[in-house]
């Protein structure tokens, strides 16, 4: 899988927990290798450079817990209706700017919980006929299993079920891992793992990754 010429941003940043720097640089080297020219940024006042958003196929953001201005989110959301792509991961996407429903309505989910912080859990791939994720398996994975808002529209390609041994009230509970949408003319992925970098030395998030990030960049 490659795509060659296609241009990706990377903006990283915000709080450090979530390592937004190692998993720029890692991302950043699976998609130079795929072909794409990359740049990284570690401000939020890309998005208020019309020229890099007009030549960009792809935005990955990897930012936590901070705020976006009004500007800045209109240019965002505006880009991707356009037809860029976004594609992210755990809260570098999901949790990235709480006060803001409208980017949490083009996300489709916002993080709210991670009952048992890190804990094993199980990855079930629900879709196998879908690129992002034909001929992968359900795998395990140690990490934050995380507990979203989500919207009813995302196109679901793999969830994960609650115990209930942390939080009893919501055992049994199917909570959606990965999906894709869009957003005007721009489509959407997201995958709630990779609390940390190594978390995508499982090979399987890794892919999942790398994948949704081919299928979100735009034709």
């Amino acid at each position: 899988m490659t795509d060659g010429g296609k241009r990706a941003l990377l903006v990283a940043g915000g709080w450090e927990g979530h390592q937004p720097h190692e998993c720029a640089a890692l991302f950043a080297g699976v998609l130079r290798d795929d072909g794409f020219e990359v740049t990284v940024s570690t401000t939020l006042d890309v998005f208020l450079d019309a020229d890099t958003l007009r030549q960009t196929d792809l935005i990955v953001p990897i930012w936590t817990q901070s705020e976006i201005s009004k500007e800045q989110l209109r240019a965002l959301l505006d880009t991707i209706a356009a037809g860029t792509g976004i594609a992210g991961w755990h809260g570098g996407m999901a949790d990235s700017f709480r006060n803001s429903t409208e980017y949490q309505f083009m996300v489709g989910g916002q993080w709210v919980a991670h009952p048992g912080n890190i804990i094993d859990y199980t990855v079930q791939i629900t879709n196998h006929d879908d690129p992002i994720t034909a001929g992968l398996n359900d795998f395990a994975m140690h990490s934050e299993q995380y507990y979203l808002h989500v919207d009813p529209c995302n196109e679901v390609l793999a969830t994960t079920t609650f115990s209930g041994e942390y939080t009893p009230w919501v055992e049994g509970c199917v909570m959606p891992v990965v999906w894709k949408r869009t957003w005007g003319e721009g489509r959407v992925f997201y995958c709630s793992l990779g609390h940390v970098a190594t978390d995508f030395d499982v090979p399987e998030a890794r892919e999942l990754v790398r994948r949704g990030m081919h299928w979100a960049a735009r034709d």
